[in-house]
């Protein structure tokens, strides 16, 4: 039987189940998923792994994909609009808890000064997959709790990278002696140019990103083939995580840092409606593998130092961050859910501890420690939330706010402060967008053209790539948020089957919709939208009114009559559109409505030509 198809059927089987009951029981998503994995792991049923290394490398990839969806949610832009909020909640957050946790394990334990700053940096970091779910599925977006929960989050993710690039050194200081099991061609170099080698590889990502993955996708984008889009995307991972195993580092670091690489790239939302499908998933694959790597025997063989150690971790945690929330003010029920959310150790961890082991910074008794210590955080997190939503919020008499938009709308999203999208950018779109860019007035804008897209970004347009038709497209910029929708794709066929996407997943977003002609205007009409413009319409009608012009019509009459024909022709436009499905219905009303047309533009038409001979012979006879 085949090994591989039978290890996935038991992780999704128990995925299954156990998040099912989860859900059932109010607890989320989350801890199902981690259930599941102890269920399943080496130390109770053994379905799966012999040990938690088989557990994790089976998992990897799932970690990976994780972490580079992560990185490409935090948009350069997004970030300088909040470096306040990220820099100081951020940086108040690592060092009051490293400082306090590596004095901690330095004076009161007695570990090296290297290990226990290294130890500092992995307790630092909180699980982002874990709080994202959280708030996400709570609804605590546009809570005080959860914006400074993904501020905190922002700085810790990119904090990672220089604490990688300092670890090494901090062997180094402490004369460690560097061993490695991971076969990379830096194997016995020295510690100074292994730092300048990790260096020098995230330089080249960045670099990468900048010169080569732009005319890469721009080339991909011409040949119309979604599924590429995702080879591509995968391409890129899987290299960047290929050359941070070379200089010895994660993978899972690589992607994050290809992910933020891409973060402000046209295509960034395409790539996230290709691999969103997956998203949900692999988070589950990674929470089930945490589950499956708590290590039951150091657990029963030394309970109360592995339990001295999780009490003692997301307790001093949890203390800097409720005197964090207490300097921004945070309210009691916001601070509390602040500090729990951001209480446990997070993935990052792993990756940090990993790296320490390798470089013998950190011994194998302490990585166990520490790696039963972060999985059970992970366990405990969603059992806290739990708590303080049925007994600690309502206590202290308040409940998450979810309103409150006094600071900033939702974080996560690049495009949370556009309120306006146009979907499709040709001759009608493109008009638009111009109208409104010159009055300020912020759009975002979706193109599935390749070429159009990198052309209108060196315009100075707010535009991406991708097939607005997709609802994971449309979720990944937020369109939920916006005012309005500006349906100006081609063909009429892919522009109705957006409207449709729109109405059934965002009711309450409005939609103008544009139409080919006037027979697809009394579709749109009869399906009950009311803001249909045709495409050619007020062209048409402006140069009728020139024709009138130079046909002997003053431009006031010229400019009256075609005014008065907009009004008249969209009523007119209203009740044709219920009789298209009877020809001869259709031709009678059609004939009484031009009839009445017609008599009220020659009413108007004598009406100001009889006010203009009164006012000409009164100015005679003054």
């Amino acid at each position: 039987m085949n090994e591989f198809l039978v290890q996935a059927f038991v992780f999704l089987f128990a995925a299954v189940v156990c998040v099912l009951i989860s859900k059932k029981l109010g607890m989320g998503s989350v801890l199902g998923y981690l259930f599941a994995g102890v269920l399943i792991g080496p130390f109770a049923l053994k379905f799966v792994g012999n040990d938690s290394t088989d557990i994790m490398h089976a998992t990897e990839f799932g970690v990976v994909m994780m972490l580079f969806l992560v990185g490409l949610e935090l948009d350069p832009k997004e970030f300088w609009k909040m470096k306040n909020e990220i820099i100081g909640l951020g940086t108040a957050q690592a060092l009051g808890t490293t400082a306090i946790i590596a004095a901690i394990a330095h004076w009161a334990i007695g570990l090296g000064f290297g290990t226990s700053i290294t130890i500092g940096f992995a307790v630092t970091m909180s699980s982002t997959a874990i709080i994202l779910q959280t708030i996400s599925e709570k609804g605590l977006i546009q809570s005080n709790a959860g914006k400074s929960s993904f501020a905190v989050l922002i700085f810790q993710d990119i904090m990672v990278i220089p604490m990688m690039a300092i670890i090494p050194l901090l062997a180094a200081s402490t004369h460690t002696t560097i061993t490695t099991d991971s076969h990379n061609w830096l194997d016995g170099a020295p510690v100074a140019m292994k730092t300048l080698a990790i260096l020098g590889a995230i330089s080249v990502i960045f670099m990468v990103g900048n010169y080569i993955v732009n005319p890469l996708f721009k080339s991909v984008g011409r040949l119309q083939i979604r599924e590429i889009y995702t080879a591509a995307a995968l391409l890129l991972v899987i290299g960047v995580s290929l050359l941070m195993t070379m200089v010895g580092l994660s993978p899972a670091l690589g992607a994050f840092i290809a992910g933020i690489v891409l973060a402000n790239n046209p295509y960034k939302h395409q790539l996230e409606s290709d691999i969103e499908p997956f998203k949900a998933l692999l988070l589950g694959i990674f929470f089930i593998a945490v589950g499956a790597t708590i290590n039951f025997k150091i657990i029963i063989n030394e309970p109360l130092m592995i339990l001295s150690l999780l009490v003692a971790s997301m307790a001093i945690k949890a203390i800097v961050l409720l005197a964090i929330g207490k300097w921004k003010k945070l309210p009691k029920d916001q601070n509390f859910m602040f500090a729990i959310l951001l209480s446990q150790i997070g993935e990052f961890a792993f990756v940090i501890l990993a790296l320490g082991k390798t470089i013998n910074i950190i011994d194998q008794q302490w990585y166990d420690y520490l790696l039963a210590t972060t999985a059970l955080s992970m366990v405990v997190t969603p059992i806290l939330l739990l708590l303080n939503e049925k007994w600690i919020a309502p206590y202290l008499g308040l409940m998450p706010s979810t309103n409150n938009k006094e600071e900033y709308d939702d974080l996560s999203h690049i495009s949370a402060e556009k309120k306006i999208v146009i979907a499709g950018f040709g001759d009608f779109g493109n008009t638009i967008g111009r109208l409104l860019q010159a009055n300020d007035i912020p759009t975002l804008v979706l193109d599935n053209d390749a070429e159009r897209v990198d052309y209108l970004r060196k315009l100075g347009f707010n535009v991406y790539y991708g097939d607005a038709t997709q609802i994971n497209i449309l979720k990944s910029i937020g369109v939920d948020q916006a005012d309005y929708v500006i349906a100006a794709m081609d063909p009429p066929e892919l522009n109705q089957q957006l409207v449709e996407v729109l109405r059934k997943n965002f009711p309450n977003v409005e939609i103008i919709v544009r139409a080919k002609n006037r027979k697809n205007a009394y579709e749109y009409l009869q399906d009950g939208l009311t803001e249909v413009y045709r495409e050619t319409f007020f062209s048409a009608v402006y140069v009728g009114a020139v024709m009138l012009e130079k046909l002997g019509f003053s431009h006031e009459e010229a400019r009256n009559q075609s005014e008065l024909f907009i009004k008249s022709d969209r009523a007119s436009l209203r009740k044709l559109a219920r009789n298209i499905h009877n020809v001869e219905d259709y031709i009678n009303v059609s004939r009484l409505e031009f009839a009445e047309q017609k008599n009220i533009l020659q009413d108007s038409l004598k009406n100001t030509r009889h006010n203009k001979n009164k006012s000409d012979t009164s100015e005679q006879e003054e």
